[in-house]
């Protein structure tokens, strides 16, 4: 297969079977076994890797040319071989085989073919053998193409899967493996994405992008019209030249610096910079620059994020920490022609420059008080206290406030509406996880936060630590898959060890993580039971958590 993944990404391919009911559409879903080295325990399409074998598979297809195909999924050939894979995996974990006999009827339950599942699984059986020994035919024009992910560096295995649809094949029970598969269930799209909100059932980004897609539809057949008629984008994956201390670089997709630079080097001649230099700025849209203060660390990275919006006025978001060289650099910029500051929230390295401003230039200043605690800063004093929703009119465009609690209580996010641009301040970081502390830190209001964004019109994101990051929708939904999957290892912490103390609890449920970064991790498992109780899932009572009869 031409267009290969790097060595250490496998080709994989997944198949959501839906179907009619009178309530609805309804989607197939797998629970991997909680063994599993990739996933345990994750509800997710049937799937799993292309195997060299699948190829093979080819001489017994119709409907559609491998040419076609892979056209479609931009690859120069190969593109049959995931679907192929799909169909093959789908067998194999759910005991659903999309296929016709000789006489072109869709085969029924009672059919031979399904003795040689488990040979199938176990790869005695090639889908190819398969297809001959029973004279079946795979109608690959069935399935249509529905959206392409690659796993982001880090897991222990990483997939470029291509995700295919189509109508579950009447008169074939579902029947789950045992094996990869412990249990399956048929399920609204609606309901799937609000039991998983609900943390009920753990779920992958692209399975939940995917969700979000299907739950438009009322009909198998309006589905699969749309599918066919809508292909995906293809998933970013040509490397990207850049520089990196005056010397030329490749950027692997993925990578930090990688969205920043196919935006702003559409042509790939090289240009952008893949470190953020403190100091340095940076034209990251039209009408407005990045400058980063010279505040580097292990909370802040390479340094704060101030954004300078405006061609002839000026807007300053989070001026940073107090510090003389770089409010010099913001008034050099602006040529000290600021018409007010903008502040997501009040912590020590995102607000204190807006003083200096103020004494300069006589702007007028927004953003929310600061809450008690020593990380605050207590002289933040705004002129007007933005609302959700309310609008800041600058030179660049309008600036759209949005109450995004969890990091902090007064945080807001801030949407360039007419670049759909959002500075997400410390609500979204690059390359860490953003510190929820309570009190003033809440888990419950975090998650729901980024929920909320997704409601939004966002093409990239410029946070407060990093590059600019594109994906918004995938970058949102890590973070919330990442939370809730940890909540999850929490609430099974909880439900093992009740009555337990915090100590205890953290050294279980992170055991995952260094123990000597534990009083660390103490802080965010506190968060995460605090939304538990929240959610009628835990209680607390004399130093002693506990988990309630819905854990």
């Amino acid at each position: 297969m031409n267009n290969k993944s790097p060595k250490d990404i496998r080709p994989a391919a997944t198949l959501a079977l839906v179907r009619d009911t009178k309530n609805g559409l309804e989607i197939l879903l797998m629970q991997r076994t909680w063994g599993a080295v990739f996933l345990p325990g994750y509800y997710v399409f049937p799937g799993g890797a292309v195997d060299q074998n699948d190829t093979q598979g080819r001489d017994h297809t119709a409907g559609l040319a491998d040419t076609e195909i892979s056209h479609t999924m931009s690859l120069s050939e190969g593109g049959a071989d995931y679907m192929l894979a799909a169909v093959r995996e789908c067998f194999e974990e759910a005991g659903v085989l999309v296929a016709v006999d000789s006489d072109k009827r869709t085969i029924s339950a009672d059919h031979a073919v399904h003795n040689d599942r488990g040979a199938v699984f176990r790869g005695e059986l090639s889908l190819a053998q398969l297809c001959q020994r029973h004279q079946l035919t795979i109608p690959l024009d069935r399935l249509a193409y529905l959206s392409h992910w690659i796993t982001p560096p880090g897991p222990p295995r990483r997939f470029d899967t291509r995700f295919f649809v189509t109508k579950a094949p009447e008169g074939q029970p579902v029947h789950h493996d045992g094996d990869e598969t412990i249990d399956h269930v048929w399920i609204s799209p609606a309901k799937a994405l609000e039991e998983n909100r609900a943390g009920q059932r753990l779920m992958t980004l692209p399975t939940l992008r995917t969700l979000r897609v299907l739950r438009d539809f009322d009909t198998a057949d309006n589905l699969m019209r749309y599918a066919w008629a809508n292909p995906p984008e293809p998933f970013p994956s040509q490397p990207w030249p850049a520089t990196r201390r005056s010397k030329p670089v490749i950027l692997e997709p993925g990578s930090p610096a990688y969205d920043e630079a196919s935006k702003l080097d559409p042509e790939g001649e090289g240009s952008t910079n893949a470190e953020v230099v403190p100091g340095e700025a940076v034209e990251v849209a039209a009408g407005v620059i990045r400058l980063t203060a010279p505040n580097p660390g292990i909370m802040t990275g390479p340094g704060t994020n101030t954004y300078i919006l405006g061609h002839e006025r000026f807007t300053v978001l989070d001026p940073g920490p107090d510090h003389a060289g770089h409010i010099e650099k913001i008034l050099e910029l602006t040529g000290g022609q600021i018409d007010s500051v903008v502040v997501t929230h009040t912590h020590l390295d995102h607000s204190p420059g807006t003083r200096a401003l103020k004494e300069k230039t006589g702007c007028r200043v927004y953003g929310r008080s600061a809450p008690a605690g020593a990380s605050q800063d207590q002289k933040f004093a705004p002129d007007e206290q933005p609302e959700h929703g309310s609008l800041i009119h600058t030179d660049a465009g309008t600036l759209k406030a949005l109450h995004t609690p969890g990091h902090a209580s007064n945080h807001l996010c801030f949407l360039l509406v007419e670049q759909e641009l959002l500075f997400s301040g410390d609500h979204i970081m690059q390359g860490s996880t953003v510190v929820i502390n309570p009190p003033d830190g809440d888990m419950k209001a975090y998650i729901e936060s980024l929920y909320d964004l997704l409601a939004e019109s966002i093409r990239f994101i410029a946070p407060a630590h990093g590059f600019l990051m594109g994906q918004p929708e995938a970058v949102i939904d890590y973070l919330i898959t990442h939370r809730l999957s940890r909540e999850h290892k929490v609430a099974k912490a909880l439900h093992k060890l009740s009555p337990v103390n915090l100590k205890d609890l953290t050294s279980k449920a992170y055991d995952d993580v260094p123990a000597a970064i534990h009083g660390v991790a103490a802080r965010s498992a506190l968060a995460h039971l605090l939304k538990l109780e929240a959610d009628g899932r835990a209680a607390h009572r004399d130093g002693l958590w506990q988990a309630t009869s819905s854990t």
